[in-house]
């Protein structure tokens, strides 16, 4: 069976949710779906390859061209990180000073807490920033080094792809994977304990 989806001028994540009802459609078959910016075709990719679907992608004339297989698995297949599993902690950074008050203070605060995630135990699953938050994962941040180790260490690190467009910063993203709203609530839901910041 062969489904094709135009996708283009939607918003995150009306992509990805596009692309997960038709693969719930099928039992197996090919998923063709258009979508017009890079956000929208690495999360489309994302979602994909973690239910276990075959993809490969066709740059056109600025637009890409997902095209996803359920059933048979292609050789172009990506690898990425398992959706998480129950019995795991989750952090949402929306900000990025810790608390309310005097943002110097709470930009001091912030980078203590990162980097003492660093030394509880057990690490964290995930941690996923959304809003002013995703302003601590681009290149002069001043965590961007201790997010690195976290990463190092088997820590999912997702930035808001929206977001990361909003305050036009994407192209300086320094540590970890873009993310689409679809995934966040995702993970947010697997995950045992949820903190928000």
């Amino acid at each position: 069976m062969s489904i094709n989806i135009d996708a283009r001028g939607l918003a995150c994540p009306q992509p990805v949710i596009a692309t997960k009802k038709a693969l719930e459609g099928i039992t197996d078959g090919v998923v063709t779906i258009l979508v017009d910016n890079m956000v929208s075709k690495e999360n489309v990719v994302k979602f994909s390859t973690a239910h276990g679907c075959g993809v490969s992608v066709i740059n056109q004339d600025g637009n890409f061209l997902v095209k996803i297989s359920k059933g048979a698995p292609m050789p172009e297949q990506a690898v990425i990180s398992e959706p998480v599993a129950g019995g795991h902690t989750v952090y949402v950074m929306t900000q990025d000073t810790l608390g309310k008050g005097k943002d110097e203070l709470g930009a001091v605060l912030m980078k203590g807490f990162i980097y003492t995630l660093l030394e509880i135990k057990p690490l964290p699953k995930a941690i996923l920033f959304m809003n002013g938050g995703i302003l601590l994962t681009i290149a002069d941040s001043p965590v961007i080094e201790n997010l690195k180790k976290l990463e190092q260490a088997g820590i999912e690190i997702l930035s808001c792809g929206t977001c990361l467009d909003y305050f036009a910063v994407k192209d300086k993203l320094a540590v970890g994977g873009i993310t689409n709203m679809y995934t966040i609530v995702e993970m947010m839901s697997a995950a045992s304990k949820v903190i928000t910041l």
